[in-house]
């Protein structure tokens, strides 16, 4: 049967429609897959059904904010209550007061707030800040990590390894044609888990770098966790040269403790950025900080600006999801840990059972599927040498198994994922790996 003679679904049809008005068919990069893509007609708690009527347990979770699963009532209500009394009114509001008390009482770095609508804004905003306040005009990054897609920092995220230098000293590769290439000159890039390499970088460009920016558990290159002391480390180097540290916490922030990674991995930023999971699904961001640094934007000596930043209906679902974060945070994150320990476990053991070579791997609450010979990957060059192309295959067989993952091996839990959750998806991984 040829491709023409197939039978066209809703997705098909819909995907034909919208190459022709969406440039590649989808909105953003992260969704162009080979292919037909996921096109989903609703979620609730751990499941999404497309537009087929096909259900997948869902362990995307919309890039990770769903924490509290799909569409929580909660959640659903504090939404439905603020759009009936006011969707926009470029003023301040009572929920942007409750939400940034709250995150100050949860994140230990927290003493001052800025709100943002996504990541890559707080990120800017950030840097911004570090240079204001340092004075310095460069910043230092790692390579695999991403800190949003806005020019200044889009560098070595997943480059070609024969185009990136040296391991112990890589050069920035752009990551996207039309980038303003001059930014590069105020960036210095350093391999992740190597203390050695920064410290020599240090040495020499300590006097110019305003900040240090890295994701403190590497979720966009894996799932990677830091060696112990790394990150200590990386805080007395900082103090040392007189440069800020920026934990870029999009992803981790409220998801693998209630304070984040700094709070599992007990290691305090100057500045930290959260996201995705902090208001179940709405887009909201934050710049959070040392009052000492963040008063640089108190008294207007650095800019910050926007005219949805701390939107009433994005700030009501924050308030009502960190509320439950909060106060449920006995059940919620032990429980989160559990199941990722325990799917995890299964995973491994359907790989091995399949002869597949496979590393799980991650903290729990997130983690990483990687097909490898190895027991370690600890930064971008080894999460390159796996064999990507077959996760992505994977992926695929998953999806015709009724299992909905990030295409490139990474897992979110939610707290509406249950063992019979878990039970289900190691018995459809064990099916698609008997395929692979």
């Amino acid at each position: 049967m040829t491709a023409d003679e197939r039978p066209q679904t809703i997705a098909t049809q819909m995907h034909a429609a919208a190459r022709q008005v969406l440039a590649g068919g989808v909105s953003s990069d992260a969704r162009r897959l080979p292919g037909t893509p996921l096109y989903v007609d609703r979620a609730a708690g751990s499941r999404l059904w497309d537009v087929d009527g096909n259900s997948y347990l869902d362990y995307v979770l919309g890039q990770g904010p769903a924490i509290l699963g799909h569409c929580p009532p909660e959640v659903v209500d504090a939404i439905r209550t603020q759009a009936g009394r006011g969707i926009v009114y470029s003023a301040q509001h009572e929920a942007e007061v409750t939400v940034a008390q709250r995150l100050c009482a949860m994140v230990p770095v927290a003493q001052r707030v800025r709100f943002n609508t996504v990541g890559s804004e707080a990120v800017h905003a950030a840097l911004r800040l570090a240079r204001g306040y340092t004075g310095r005009p460069k910043v230092l990054k790692f390579e695999g990590h991403y800190h949003g897609w806005f020019d200044p920092v889009l560098y070595s995220v997943h480059p070609a390894v024969d185009a990136a230098g040296p391991a112990e000293r890589p050069q920035p590769v752009p990551g996207t044609g039309g980038q303003q290439l001059s930014s590069a000159a105020d960036l210095v890039l350093a391999p992740w888990n190597d203390l050695d390499a920064l410290r020599t970088l240090l040495e020499l460009h300590g006097e110019q770098i305003a900040a240090v920016v890295m994701e403190p558990i590497l979720c966009n290159t894996g799932a990677i966790v830091p060696d112990p002391g790394y990150l200590a480390g990386v805080r007395e180097l900082c103090d040392r040269h007189g440069c800020l540290l920026i934990f870029d916490e999009v992803i981790t922030g409220f998801r693998v403790a209630p304070g984040g990674a700094q709070e599992l991995l007990d290691v305090t930023p100057d500045l930290a950025v959260f996201g995705k999971a902090m208001a179940g699904g709405m887009p909201v961001s934050a710049l959070t900080g040392r009052a000492e640094v963040m008063d640089f934007i108190t008294d207007g000596t650095v800019a910050h600006a926007g005219t949805f930043n701390s939107h009433p209906v994005a700030m009501a679902a924050a308030a009502a999801t960190l509320r439950i974060l909060d106060e449920q945070r006995d059940e919620i994150y032990p429980r989160l840990h559990r199941l990722g320990a325990a799917l995890m476990d299964g995973i491994r053991a359907a790989a091995a059972k399949a002869g597949v070579p496979m590393l799980v791997d991650g903290p729990g609450p997130m983690f990483q599927t990687y097909l490898t010979t190895n027991d370690r990957v600890r930064d971008y060059r080894g999460f390159a040498a796996t064999d990507r192309a077959g996760m992505a295959r994977l992926h695929g067989l998953l999806l015709n198994q009724g299992v909905n993952m990030v295409p490139r091996g990474l897992w979110f839990l939610s707290a509406a994922h249950t063992d019979d959750d878990v039970q289900r998806t190691v018995d459809a991984v064990a099916r698609a790996l008997e395929q692979w």
